[in-house]
């Protein structure tokens, strides 16, 4: 399963819904719907009903889980409520919409006509829907050190580690935090770290919080040094040369000791609380993902009039370039406002002068090589193959440095306006690689993911190599990478899957990669979302 990006808070009002009661107006609830496959519809939440109102706002928000990965159809249905069933099979529809959940948050504002059914409106009633992340994006971040901490260890020193605890609403202490142990060391100062403010306190500057400070033992028998209470509220007034100090005190030895005065000092060096944006924030405030393709076509993928071809397109007019197409574009297409696609093709002899091209438009348009939606890049992609010659080498570099230009301008505007993902589709055969491992460490600098689908039985090594997950990937002069961008998956992983595993598998990590980036260059949304609390 993917995991859970966020949750979304939908907003759904209406106007000029049809008048379905005699005497009065409608009554209308809205009932959100998900697809959930073979024609069939699960519902997902639903509005409180209004009494009679033809325009209604409804406050009654709905929820849903958002992944980037899947395309998540949603039906939005509006009925005229007469009784006090929850079955709705009794009561009159006013109109509905399908769209899918990436159409939603990627505008500010949805706004669509109601139809009966496909095709047919409802009058004049329209549905706009509006979205918000369930989440509130602050995060903690404290530096904390101790001094003169209680000796525990017979033959050395404290091993001293730090829990923090929120209480919970019904009195009880819940860990939020561990920090590392530091060895033998009475007057540790330990790594900053970071919890999100949700985990931390709820939300709630003044919940209270106990810091618990103990001795590390192997055997999980850790002796209490001391502890103390405090609040989020009172740890933000350190920093800027001011500490706050606690008295970190053991309950037993101050009951025992009359002259006991603490167990050492706890200072709280910083206490920033931060804004983290994530993936929806930057979609939501305005941030354009721009799809590009590019398709291997050197001779080692098969004469595409042979069945044995990668490029054959079979009866059913489809091959694995043309899944690996449609999956991850039918995800992307919603994020990207145009729906202009650039399309290459590597690696073939191209006509007239039949010269082996890295980057030729599919369309065979290089001033303009957009293409109309994923559609689009699938016709010019049908409509190349027979007037191509198939040769080498494989070279990834002149493609990803392509994609990289157009990063690298959009980078100059010093925004998070744009950000490309390109899909590279590929048999596997890599010719210029040292050149291509340099052109993937110089765009981890950019705006940009790249995307390898390795299509055939071949040995993807090189491939694998480039994805980087078992370790930071170097070009040949030993630069690292500044993040990790690169995803590969072997289609042949998917070939019996249900066709949006392989999409969901692939885009998987752009979410994280897009934040990590932003991040890094400390760019906000263009459009700042309002803080929202869980």
């Amino acid at each position: 399963m993917a995991a859970c990006v966020s949750r979304v808070e939908l907003s759904v009002s209406c106007r000029n819904l049809l008048d379905r009661d005699l005497g009065s107006k409608s009554d209308p609830l809205c009932v959100l719907l998900q697809d959930s496959g073979g024609g069939r519809w699960a519902e997902l939440d639903r509005t409180e009903k209004i009494r009679n109102c033809q325009d209604p706002e409804f406050c009654k928000k709905l929820v849903v889980d958002y992944y980037f990965e899947k395309v998540q159809k949603l039906k939005f249905s509006v009925y005229d409520i007469d009784n006090q069933s929850f079955d709705l099979n009794d009561d009159d529809c006013l109109g509905g919409v399908e769209c899918t959940l990436g159409q939603v948050v990627s505008s500010s504002v949805f706004t669509r006509p109601l139809e009966l059914k496909q095709g047919k409106p409802a009058g004049k009633g329209t549905i706009t829907i509006s979205a918000e992340e369930i989440k509130d994006t602050r995060v903690v971040y404290l530096e904390i050190e101790a001094q003169n901490l209680d000796k525990k260890d017979f033959l050395g020193k404290s091993d001293p580690f730090l829990e923090f605890y929120k209480q919970s609403d019904a009195g009880t202490w819940q860990l939020v935090y561990r920090s590392e142990v530091i060895k033998n060391n009475l007057n540790p100062c330990w790594r900053k770290f970071s919890v999100p403010l949700q985990t931390f306190c709820g939300g709630d500057f003044n919940k209270p919080i106990k810091v618990k400070c103990a001795d590390y033992d192997d055997d999980g028998s850790h002796d209490l040094i001391g502890t103390l209470e405090t609040t989020l509220a009172q740890m933000q007034t350190a920093g800027a040369g001011s500490l706050v100090e606690y008295e970190c005190i053991h309950p037993e030895k101050k009951q025992k000791k009359k002259n006991y005065k603490n167990s050492g000092i706890i200072r709280i060096k910083s206490c920033k609380i931060e804004t983290e944006y994530s993936f929806l924030d930057y979609v939501m405030g305005g941030c354009q993902i721009n799809f590009t393709v590019g398709v291997d076509f050197t001779a080692s993928n098969g004469d595409p009039k042979s069945p044995d071809s990668l490029h054959y397109i079979s009866p059913d007019g489809i091959n694995e370039y043309l899944i690996a197409i449609w999956s991850v574009g039918r995800v992307v297409q919603d994020y990207d406002t145009d729906k202009l696609f650039p399309a290459f093709g590597f690696g073939a002899q191209v006509p007239p002068s039949w010269q082996v091209s890295h980057e030729f438009a599919l369309n065979f348009n290089p001033s303009n090589p957009y293409c109309q939606g994923i559609q689009g890049i699938v016709d010019a992609y049908r409509q190349i193959l027979p007037q191509i010659r198939l040769y080498g080498p494989t070279n990834f570099s002149p493609i990803i440095n392509h994609v990289a230009r157009f990063a690298a301008h959009s980078q100059q505007q010093g925004t998070a306006a744009q950000y490309f993902i390109l899909l590279i589709i590929t048999d596997g055969e890599i010719t210029d690689l040292d050149q291509t491992r340099q052109a993937i460490v110089n765009a981890s600098k950019l705006p940009m993911s790249i995307i390898i689908v390795g299509v055939g039985e071949a040995d993807f090594k090189a491939m694998e190599f480039l994805d980087g997950d078992n370790g930071v990937l170097k070009s040949v002069t030993g630069e690292p990478a500044a993040r990790d961008i690169v995803q590969f998956v072997p289609f042949r992983q998917f070939k019996n899957a249900p066709q949006e595993a392989l999409s969901q598998m692939v885009l998987a990590e752009v979410p994280k990669q897009l934040v990590s980036y932003y991040k890094w260059q400390g760019w906000p949304p263009l459009k700042l979302p309002a803080i929202k609390a869980m």
